[in-house]
């Protein structure tokens, strides 16, 4: 009976991507509380420059980014579109994810100070959102077919 049950289900959930979301959601509060320290420590660096402007540009970049995060990740919820096997919302996280890329990559390139903290944190946080969009791509894939 029991080899039948598991015969019949046919879930389409991907246990990596959900995983890897959680992951994900953890670096994301140190990636964001050890961004801000570094922009507070390249503010001291600078104390009484033209280029304080460009420090809170980095500063507000990384808030967008937080709030990016914090949309795809609480509220339009990769968590529930891969769950819910539903294409709608985990091809929302997905462009979400790409929004947060090319903020992340404005972070980790055209930075006026760029500190290799900077580089090795954007360097894992990219890798994530590489291999999570791909495995949204796969999940949504599997959802529609």
């Amino acid at each position: 009976m029991l080899r039948e049950i598991l015969d019949n289900s046919s879930q389409l959930s991907s246990l990596p991507l959900h995983i890897l979301l959680y992951v994900n959601g953890i670096y994301y509060i140190f990636y964001f509380l050890a961004t801000l320290a570094m922009i507070i420590y390249k503010s001291k660096l600078q104390i009484l420059s033209p280029e304080q402007a460009v420090l809170m540009l980095s500063w507000v970049l990384s808030c967008c980014v937080f709030l990016l995060y914090l949309l795809c990740f609480c509220f339009l919820a990769g968590f529930k579109g891969n769950l819910t096997e539903a294409e709608v919302p985990l091809g929302l996280s997905l462009g979400l994810t790409v929004g947060s890329v090319v903020l992340c990559v404005y972070l980790l390139l055209w930075q006026t100070y760029v500190l290799w903290a900077d580089v090795l944190l954007n360097a894992v946080l990219l890798s994530a959102y590489g291999l999570e969009s791909g495995l949204k791509v796969t999940a949504i894939a599997a959802f529609v077919s």
